[in-house]
C-alpha cells in the first residue's frame, strides 16, 4: 500500500476551506450534478435486476428468509425507507425462480451492469487527467460490471453469515454483578459497526477499481471515508425528512416507491461522485497544482452544415 502524499496532507490540514472550496469548483467543471443524475437513473434499472441475481445465486447456501433479512437491512442504508417494497418484489421473483429462462437470465445480467458502466464513465471524466495518459482496454471494462457482480454476491454471503451471528449474540445475556444483562444493545452496535465498515469497503473498492490507472489504496480510503460519512448525514435526514416532513406520497400517489428510490439513489451518487472529486484533487495538490483553476467540462460546437 503507497502512503499518503505527505505534501497533498500537509497542504490539506493547512488550508481545509480552500480545498474544500477547490473540490466543488471541480466538482461543478466536471458537471457533477449531471454525472450524478446519470449514475442514479442507471442505478434504479440496475438494483433490482441484480438483487435477483445476487438473491437466487445465495439461496442455494443461505437460508431465504436470512438472506432476505439481511439484504433488507442493508438496503436501509441505501434507499432509507424503501427497503420493504424492494425485499418485496425481490422476494416474489424468488417463488417463481423456477421459471427463469436463458434469455431472461442474459437481460437481468445486462441490466444489472448498466449502473457499473454508466459509473466507470463517470470516474472518467472526474479522473480526466488519468484517462489522458492511459485509457482501459475494452474488454476490461466490459468484464469490470460482472467481477463487481461476483464480489457483492461474496460479500453478501460474509455479511449475512456474520449478521446471523451477530443476532444469536444479541439474544444472549451475561451475568456480571449478580445480574443479567443483555447483550442486544451490543448485538445492535456491532451490526452497524459491520454495515458502516462494509459501506466504506465498497466505496473504497469503487473508487480503487473504477478510475483509469493506479491508485493507492490510502487515496481510494480517504474518497472512501468522506463519501460514506458525508452518507450516513444525509441518510439520517432522508429517514427524518420522509417520516416527518414529506407529502411525497399524496403528490406523487402509487409512484411513491420510484420517486423516494431515485430521489436517494441521485444523492447517493451526487456524495459518490464528491468522494471521487476529493480523491482526484488531493492527487493535484501532491503534485503542487492545486491552484490550477478547474477546466469546466464542455463540448465542441459544430458549425451549421457540417
Amino acid at each position: 500500500m503507497q502512503l499518503i502524499n505527505r505534501r497533498a496532507l500537509a497542504y490539506v490540514l493547512a488550508h481545509p476551506l480552500g480545498f474544500l472550496l477547490q473540490t466543488v469548483r471541480g466538482f461543478r467543471a466536471n458537471q457533477g450534478l449531471l454525472l450524478a443524475g446519470a449514475v442514479a437513473y442507471y442505478s434504479l434499472l440496475s438494483i433490482v435486476p441484480l438483487l435477483m441475481l445476487v438473491v437466487v445465486a445465495l439461496s442455494h447456501l443461505i437460508d431465504q428468509a436470512d438472506l432476505l433479512t439481511t439484504v433488507g437491512r442493508y438496503l436501509e442504508w441505501l434507499v432509507p425507507g424503501q427497503s420493504k417494497a424492494i425485499v418485496a418484489e425481490v422476494a416474489h421473483f424468488l417463488a417463481h425462480r423456477d421459471t427463469i429462462g436463458p434469455v431472461l437470465a442474459v437481460t437481468m445480467l445486462f441490466f444489472s451492469s448498466l449502473a457499473f458502466t454508466v459509473l466507470e464513465n463517470a470516474m472518467c471524466v472526474i479522473f480526466k487527467h488519468r484517462v489522458a495518459i492511459r485509457r482501459r482496454r475494452y474488454l476490461v471494462s466490459a468484464l469490470l460490471p460482472y467481477c463487481y457482480i461476483l464480489a457483492l454476491c461474496a460479500g453478501m454471503l460474509l455479511v449475512t453469515l456474520v449478521a446471523g451471528s451477530l443476532q444469536v449474540l444479541g439474544e444472549d445475556s451475561v451475568q456480571l454483578f449478580g445480574r443479567a444483562w443483555s447483550l442486544h444493545g451490543v448485538s445492535g452496535a456491532l451490526l452497524y459497526l459491520l454495515g458502516l465498515a462494509g459501506e466504506i469497503l465498497v466505496l473504497s473498492s469503487i473508487y480503487l477499481v473504477m478510475p483509469v490507472g493506479r491508485l493507492s489504496l490510502s487515496h481510494a480510503l480517504i474518497g472512501g471515508v468522506t463519501a460514506a460519512l458525508l452518507w450516513e448525514i444525509a441518510r439520517h435526514v432522508l429517514v427524518w425528512y420522509f417520516s416527518t416532513l414529506s407529502q411525497v406520497n399524496v403528490v406523487y400517489g402509487s409512484l411513491t416507491t420510484a420517486i423516494v428510490v431515485m430521489f436517494s439513489l441521485e444523492i447517493g451518487a451526487t456524495l459518490l461522485l464528491f468522494g471521487a472529486q476529493v480523491i482526484s484533487e488531493f492527487e493535484r495538490a501532491g503534485r503542487g497544482r492545486q491552484d490550477q483553476a478547474p477546466t469546466p467540462m464542455t463540448t465542441a460546437s459544430v458549425p451549421m452544415g457540417k
